[in-house]
Parts: structure tokens; sequence; C-alpha cells
């Protein structure tokens, strides 16, 4: 669905980023710490107890999931001492300038906030979130997938639960593989060869396509290489875009580009969906979550689309990254965090709320559910019913650990464009680009307080 997590990293504006860095001052903890974040004293006993309590309360809780109101219908239902209103306070950016706002100014914020991966140290950082690990909530691990754990620690400790995620998949046109007589790639060797039989086809074709705006993208792509680019223990950051994992990105696709069988152009857009429903572009390298989005805008494939593991640079070999995905997380300003974490705890572990999550597009964190024998083997009449759950699922299990973000991964993402999206769109080598995205951001970094090497 268009406007799901990682798409909208695409619109934060600079003026926007800058708007949610919160600085050094912020990051230390003590009297400093957060100016209007507040503080925490709950324990797991306490949230446990919010459950058993007569008391009335009301939770505000910010999403912009469509969709998601069923879910918390599902929770006001059953729990009606502890009513929650969902409210959409914009997409992404939109919604964490809000959250900041409220948070500088000790007043407005609300008491659970969904917030994406890549935007989540920033908030964790500013001691503006509670931390699971102080509360002694961390033993949760077991519960959700690895990758969606790692994505809510940030220098060791917990600051949310994770909610959904976005593993990398393949998704594909059957019908136009079929049609030229190509085997499905396994590896990025194998990508670029069916990438040039479709371009010797039809020279205004392409396999995929690359927006010179999405930094979330290009970062995935990075993580499924192996690249670790980032790094981050506290305010000491390290910004290395020269690693194995991201040369092997950089070689592999400075030929896709530059032998122009990827289309550099921006994704979201009636141009895109076209490109896709008139068979211009082949295959979508995106998250688990793109189901929705297919079949809204491209009602008319349907029956012709397939999906896959991502292609490995090693035969064999399985390895992914995350493509999307957020966590909820609860706000030290609010007055009931003790009935907030155990909304929060409910909303991404209880099954049936897990599962009217997926009906609403999302693609699950939780272990549970991507064991149960009916997700699993749900067919999918859009995609030739195939058991696209099941692709996702192992697509899941082969996402490698280690990926990090920047406590201002929200700035950098914005200055991308202007940066390495610069040699996409040039179709130059990928490298200097990155170098250009790599300096901008160490000096702002610096700028901000933090130790960069």
């Amino acid at each position: 669905m268009k406007n799901h997590t990682t798409r909208l990293t695409r619109t934060v504006g600079v003026t926007a980023a800058l708007a949610l860095t919160f600085g050094l001052a912020a990051c230390g903890g003590g009297d400093d710490s957060g100016e209007g974040a507040g503080a925490t004293d709950v324990t797991a006993a306490d949230v446990d107890a919010a459950l058993e309590s007569d008391e009335d309360v009301t939770l505000e809780f910010w999403s912009w999931v469509p969709n998601l109101q069923p879910t918390v219908d599902l929770w006001n239902e059953t729990h009606p001492n502890i009513q929650v209103t969902l409210t959409n306070a914009g997409q992404s950016a939109d919604q964490y300038t809000k959250l900041q706002n409220a948070v500088k100014a000790g007043t407005g914020a609300p008491d659970v906030a969904q917030i994406e991966y890549f935007a989540l140290p920033q908030f964790a950082l500013s001691d503006s979130v509670v931390s699971l690990s102080d509360v002694g909530l961390s033993d949760l691990q077991d519960k959700y997938t690895g990758s969606a754990w790692d994505q809510v620690s940030v220098s060791g400790d917990q600051y949310g639960f994770p909610q959904d995620t976005g593993p990398q998949v393949m998704f594909y046109r059957a019908d136009i593989l079929e049609n030229l007589g190509l085997e499905v790639p396994e590896t990025w060797d194998e990508f670029t060869e069916v990438a040039r039989a479709i371009k010797a086809d039809n020279p205004d074709n392409y396999i995929t396509s690359i927006d010179p705006g999405d930094a979330g993208g290009v970062d995935s792509l990075i993580w499924q290489a192996g690249g670790r680019p980032f790094s981050v223990d506290g305010t000491n950051v390290g910004i290395d875009f020269t690693d194995e994992g991201t040369t092997k990105f950089t070689e592999t696709f400075d030929t896709l580009i530059q032998e122009d069988l990827i289309d550099v152009a921006p994704g979201w857009n009636d141009a895109f969906w076209r490109s896709f429903s008139d068979g211009r572009y082949a295959m979508w390298l995106t998250g688990a979550w793109a189901p929705g989005s297919i079949r809204t805008n491209m009602p008319d494939t349907s029956g012709q689309w397939r999906a896959a593991a991502m292609p490995t640079y090693e035969a064999g070999t399985p390895m992914n990254a995350e493509n999307g995905g957020s966590g909820v997380s609860v706000l030290k300003q609010g007055d009931n965090q003790a009935a907030a974490l155990a909304f929060s705890r409910w909303l991404t572990t209880d099954i049936e709320a897990v599962q009217s999550q997926v009906d609403a597009g999302l693609f699950p964190a939780t272990t549970e559910i991507m064991e149960d024998a009916d997700f699993l083997g749900f067919e999918d009449p859009f995609f030739g019913n195939q058991k696209i759950n099941e692709v996702f699922v192992e697509s899941s299990k082969a996402v490698s650990s280690g990926w990090q973000y920047l406590p201002f991964q929200v700035y950098a993402n914005s200055i991308f464009g202007d940066t390495a999206g610069q040699a996409l769109g040039a179709k130059t080598d990928l490298a200097p680009g990155l170098a250009t995205w790599q300096d901008s951001a160490v000096s702002y970094g610096s700028g901000q307080g933090f130790t960069i090497k």
C-alpha cells in the first residue's frame, strides 16, 4: 500500500528532518534528558496489574496505517476499563515532527506511537520513549523475529514492541518471464542475465526500477549484500560505505544501471504503476508488505504475479534484508504508561490482534503467526494461487543480523536524493555518490555533537 512505512521516507524534507533532531543534550540521560520526555518507574508487574485494575483509562495511539481501527476495536471490546483512541497524526515525517514538538513542549504527546525502525534511534537516544529493558519486558524477544527485535534495540536496550516488518522479496510478472522463456533468477549474476534478455527483446523495457530519492530502498539493497555502513554505540557513530558488502552492491548495480537494464525513476506515482501494468517493468524488489499495493494499483494484472526470494550474491547462500517496518513505543510523557505498555504488548503478540493487522496490509513481526498453518497455507488468487506467505516467511528467516540505523537517519535520508541519488540519476559510479552522502552525514552528525569515526 502506498503509505507503507518504507516508501514514506521519500517524502521527508530537510526542514522536517531538522525539526526531528534532538541534539546531544538529550542523549546523555540525567537532568538534561528529553526536555518534555517525562520519566518512568513502571515495572512488568505494574503492566499486568493495569489489566486487572478497575480504574478507567483512555489511551491515545498514533498510527498512519489505514484499516487499523478494527484492531483497536478488538482491544476496546475486551478491555472496557482501558479504552484506546486511534489518531492518524500524519504519515511518517508529519507524525514525527508533531511527536517531537510535543516532546519538546512537554505536552501533547500520545501514550503510544507507531515509529518506523529507521526513526526510532532518535527518540530512544533522546530518552523520549520507555525502555522495555528498564521496565522488565525485554524477555519478550522470542515473540518476534530476530531482525525485528534487533531493530527496536538501540545501544543494547529495547525501545518498542516490533509491530511489522518488510523482508525483501522479488515480486515478478510470471507471464513476462514465461513469454521470453526465462527462469526466475536465483543469483544476482542470473538477475543481470535476465535483465539483458528483457532489454534485448524490447529496448524500452526494464527488469525493474530504482528510485534516486529513496534512501531506504538503497539501504535495504546494501544490507542484503552484507554491507554494514552504519554503526552506533551511544553517541559514537560510524559511517563507512567502503565495506565489502556495500562494494558488492555498487559493483552489481553499476552494471545494471550503466547498461540501462534498470530504469532510474521515481516510484509510487502513476507512471510507476503503469510501467508494471504495461509490462515495461518485469519485477519489483521490495518488502513483503507489497501485495496490497500491487492489488490496489494494478488490478488488471491479477493472476500474473508471483513472489520469490531475493537473488543472492552466492548461489545456495540465502542472505536477506528488511525493507520497511515499524514498532510501537510508549512515550514517557504519558501518565498511563503501564496501561500503554499492556496495550502495546497485546497489539504485537496477541494472535487475533496480529491477524487483524495482517488483514490491514501489514506483514507481521510476530513469530507465532508465521508458524500458523492457515497463514502459511493461504493461496492468493492474485498471485496465481501461490502460497506467498511461505515465501515471505522464508525471506524473513534469511534476514541477516547486525544492521543499524543512524541516530539522525531521518536527516540522512532527506539528503540522499541530493547526494547519492545524483549518481543514480546520472548513471555514474555509485561509490563516489555514496561517499558524498557519507561526507554530508558526517558533517551533520558532527555538528549535532556526535563523535563520528
